[in-house]
């Protein structure tokens, strides 16, 4: 036996050291680069374009003149109606928000060496836990936009927010585990561990859920910045609706398509990977600037049903995500027995689940703020 150096709070250090050749930094950087050149650009575009449309309207030679007006103006007596199944919708935003605080507090508290990823089993119990204590930001962001939607049944809904995402989750890993033991196989989650899981469920995620959702109904609604009409305006024909949904989804799978692989990889084997803070930079930034450009040109298509399009636009990455996981599983995995393809495609699920759920209330909530940003700044005639 031999006295080492390394103290004892650093003993895992040699372990989790990844060496540069390890890290794709040049794809990393590079994906990064394309992201905030190409949101420049987007960016002064859409602004010179609505400074000037917005000028014109604004201050028209004439009454007539302003009845003009096309594209994002016309629709403005419809574009804050409140969206077909507005409560699955809250559900959905408010969940996404959870979820979204716990990924960001997770890679905070990583990078500073609060959370430890030496051990798989204590990282997902600090994430489920972090999960857990954020119940009270999910149940208040799903109540504002719940009373923007003049919802009156916000118990039914807060329950929902507490228990469908969740729960979906929670039968899959079951699914998993009796898999696992019906074949015998090592690694089932403990009927302990279990136990402990429901009860931050029950006990701590569910009363946050209700008391975030009791202060947000508690506040003034959010106002539209225009008036809705009591009769719906008719939205001319679209033909490619389906087709900018996906390719909304595309665009950011292509940007962090660069770390997919080496995530996999290390994911399937005794390895480490710590790049998931940038590449969730990049990620959030790229669902913003595509999501917010798409909402644009589909206001200006005059299509106002804008709320489930923009969650779906940004969250149909996790659709590529699947194909892509599929594709890997064929081509690089050498897994020929039921068990461990089960539950492969089964812990793959729930990962697309999240990323969907992420980026689609990411793609909303910058939907929101746009629209509210540009039909706050015109004059309605």
């Amino acid at each position: 036996m031999q006295e080492s150096d390394i103290k004892w709070e650093s003993r895992w250090d040699p372990y989790l050291l990844i060496d540069d050749d390890q890290i794709h930094w040049f794809p990393i950087l590079n994906s990064l680069m394309n992201v905030l050149i190409v949101l420049a650009g987007v960016a002064a575009g859409m602004s010179a374009t609505l400074y000037r449309t917005i000028s014109n309207y604004n201050q028209p030679g004439s009454l007539e003149e302003a009845h003009e007006a096309t594209g994002w103006q016309l629709v403005h007596t419809d574009v804050f109606r409140p969206p077909v199944n507005s409560e699955l919708l809250c559900v959905s935003v408010g969940t996404g928000f959870q979820i979204f605080g716990m990924i960001v507090l997770t890679v905070i508290f990583g990078s500073l060496g609060f959370i430890s990823t030496s051990n798989t089993g204590g990282l997902m119990t600090d994430v489920i836990l972090l999960w857990a204590v954020l119940g009270f930001d999910g149940g208040f962001s799903m109540a504002r936009l719940y009373k923007t939607f003049q919802g009156s049944e916000w118990i039914k809904t807060t329950l929902k927010t507490a228990s469908m995402f969740p729960g979906l989750v929670f039968c899959i890993v079951v699914v998993l585990n009796v898999v696992k033991w019906s074949d015998g196989s090592w690694g089932p989650l403990p009927l302990h561990d279990m136990f402990v899981f429901a009860v931050l469920w029950f006990a701590v995620s569910l009363p946050l859920v209700f008391l975030g959702s009791y202060i947000g109904f508690k506040l003034p609604e959010i106002k539209a910045p225009v008036i809705t009409n009591e009769i719906p305006r008719e939205i001319p024909e679209q033909k490619s609706s389906f087709f900018l949904i996906m390719m909304g989804g595309i665009i950011p799978f292509v940007v962090v398509f660069n770390v997919l692989f080496p995530t996999l990889t290390f994911i399937t084997s005794p390895k480490f990977y710590y790049i998931f803070g940038l590449v969730l930079v990049v990620l959030i930034m790229t669902s913003v600037e595509v999501t917010i450009l798409l909402c644009y040109i589909q206001l200006c298509r005059e299509d106002y049903l804008w709320w489930w399009r923009s969650y779906l636009t940004a969250g149909s990455s996790a659709f590529y995500l699947f194909i892509y996981a599929t594709f890997y599983y064929f081509t690089k995995l050498n897994i020929t027995e039921l068990v461990p393809s089960v539950l492969y495609f089964g812990y793959m699920l729930i990962a697309c689940l999240v990323l969907f759920v992420l980026t689609g209330t990411i793609g909303f909530w910058a939907c929101f703020i746009l629209t509210h940003l540009l039909y706050s700044s015109v004059k309605i005639v």
